[in-house]
């Protein structure tokens, strides 16, 4: 297991899994060890992903200074990796939360992106995020599916701060609740730093209007691949985030979820590779 060391001396690990071109991968959660991602529905055939655990997650050391589980606190230690990597420029992949730390790196580093790809991502770092009308509207979309009925009470109620948390919705986020889908989400616990992940959208985390306007220098083509079924973001949302990133696509797999390399992984590889390029050399 490959490691570095970060500027404050916190040790971060990532790894290393398939062959081709090096794809550089960021988990989300947020604060989600890497080894949820597995190997992106078969994407190692095809390319060479490192994937990194943040800090405080997985094989990565704890820093002494929490106030780092922030977001934008972790824009140095990609550029870090990135340099430890040996890479000039690099293809970065982000899931999820992470969506808004790789935004985040785009707009301090562009010239150091050659293709983004963001999936299902939080746009957060855009002053965009998917509200509880969002996650309900996509909800809906679900109601011939058998746990429904006893489901969307419960997420309904979350969403409006009446209930905690309950497994009983889980199913929302997945577009087929197989025994994949439940046995990806019955690691979730142990593979999350609940601390850090309060901590890693705190106030003070992101400033839009900047963002908005270093993105403009990012000349990278950029791919966000949305779920047909994903409440956050929903289609629409990821169109929205795409206006903000100059000549950006927006995918809407169908069928799909927050996971979307689970439910369909041949649709998944064949749509990322058809951005990335299977050598790293995709058409622009």
């Amino acid at each position: 297991m490959p490691t570095f060391t970060a500027a404050d001396g916190t040790a971060l690990a990532y790894h290393l899994r398939g062959r081709g071109a090096p794809l550089a991968v960021l988990p989300g959660g947020p604060m989600r060890a890497s080894a949820y991602l597995g190997d992106l529905g078969g994407l190692t055939a095809h390319r060479r992903l490192a994937l990194l655990d943040l800090r405080g997650t997985g094989d990565s050391g704890t820093p002494d200074d929490p106030a780092t589980y922030r977001c934008d606190r972790m824009v140095d230690d990609v550029e870090r990796w990135r340099a430890h990597l040996g890479l000039e420029r690099m293809d970065l992949l982000a899931h999820s939360a992470a969506g808004s730390l790789a935004l985040l790196y785009a707009a301090r580093h562009p010239h150091r992106i050659r293709r983004l790809a963001l999936i299902t991502p939080n746009p957060s770092a855009l002053g965009l995020r998917a509200t509880p009308a969002d996650r309900l509207a996509a909800a809906r979309l679900r109601a011939d599916e058998p746990w429904f009925g006893r489901a969307f009470p419960a997420y309904e109620a979350w969403l409006a701060g009446d209930a905690d948390f309950d497994e009983v919705f889980l199913p929302f986020f997945y577009g087929r609740w197989d025994d994949t889908a439940r046995a990806h989400t019955g690691h979730e616990e142990a593979q999350t730093n609940d601390e850090a992940a309060e901590r890693y959208f705190a106030e003070g985390a992101f400033t839009p209007d900047a963002t908005r306007a270093a993105l403009a220098a990012l000349t990278a083509p950029v791919l966000i691949h949305a779920g047909e079924y994903d409440g956050g973001p929903t289609p629409a949302l990821a169109r929205r985030a795409a206006e903000h990133l100059p000549g950006a696509e927006v995918n809407v797999q169908p069928g799909a979820g927050h996971y979307p390399w689970l439910d369909d992984p041949g649709h998944f590889v064949r749509r990322v590779l058809a951005f990335l390029g299977e050598d790293g050399d995709a058409p622009r």
